[in-house]
């Protein structure tokens, strides 16, 4: 999944199947969640972010299946950003920190901080609405851990871990069986990206048996996401996904519309201007 272009791309995607956003879809929201959503995207929602959104809502686990645009990384996150904007909204005295709450597994660390770049965004605007609306605006912290981390940022995340850590399934391994392990005891949501790409082979056997570890860990088994642009077959992704648990299967029938446009700084390229100060190759001379 390309993260840059899907949540940004969700603005102009819908579904060639004629599907229209509900305009109850946003309502399961708060208030400010709604507000950046919408000024983000005017035309709402897309139909594979309703049906996740409903899915995660009603405590289940979901496999997510869409191209790229259709806002796949919101489908998954914006839910648990809510939940995390209103837990941290109240008082200290009834929020006790909870380390980890939602764990981000991607096969590649490149798309993990692409991921992590790009949620600044949401957690950027739903503040700047609390705030518009005279209310505390919570501090969401995230954090990533892969084999690029070093002693010292791995020592920073075991004493005061995000709220949303990225990583991928190697790290969340040697997380599991050391002294971090700690900081995942309250993870709610782990959410899966590029599950086709470990679903089948041996490190997502790895992967699987890790979920299963850090299930263990916890008071309840976390809720789990898998995202693709494509699986086949479905049901047996699905089933790699939840182990033991039933999965939703949310798929995307038509391909999205997007509004792609080609911008070019001269009207003609096959013969562009030498400016003054450039050699014949449109460089500076020099």
């Amino acid at each position: 999944m390309d993260a840059a272009n899907d949540v940004e791309s969700a603005a102009a995607a819908g579904a060639d199947d004629g599907a229209r956003p509900s305009p109850d879809a946003l309502m399961r929201f708060s208030e400010a969640v709604r507000g950046w959503f919408l000024d983000a995207f005017p035309a709402g929602p897309t139909p594979v972010q309703e049906q996740a959104w409903e899915a995660v809502e009603g405590g289940e686990s979901a496999l997510v299946i869409a191209p790229t645009g259709s806002g796949k990384t919101l489908a998954a996150f914006l839910f648990a950003l809510d939940a995390l904007m209103r837990e941290k909204a109240r008082p200290a005295a009834t929020n006790p920190p909870r380390g980890v709450r939602v764990l981000y597994v991607s096969p590649l660390k490149a798309l993990g901080a692409d991921v992590e770049r790009n949620l600044q965004a949401p957690l950027a605007g739903i503040a700047r609405r609390l705030a518009d609306e005279g209310a505390p605006a919570p501090a969401v912290r995230t954090g990533m851990r892969t084999g690029d981390t070093t002693p010292d940022q791995r020592r920073a995340i075991q004493r005061n871990p995000p709220d949303i850590l990225i990583t991928t399934p190697e790290s969340l391994y040697l997380m599991l069986t050391s002294k971090a392990r700690e900081v995942l005891r309250g993870v709610e949501t782990v959410i899966v990206d590029e599950v086709h790409a470990l679903a089948g082979n041996k490190r997502g056997a790895h992967l699987a048996l890790s979920l299963e570890r850090l299930d263990d860990l916890l008071e309840r088994p976390a809720q789990r996401i898998g995202l693709s642009a494509t699986v086949r077959p479905r049901e047996e992704v699905a089933r790699f996904l939840g182990g033991p648990h039933p999965v939703r299967v949310i798929a995307a029938e038509g391909r999205p519309d997007l509004d792609v446009r080609v911008v070019v700084p001269v009207r003609d390229m096959t013969a562009i201007p030498v400016f003054p100060g450039a050699d014949a190759g449109g460089l500076r001379a020099g």
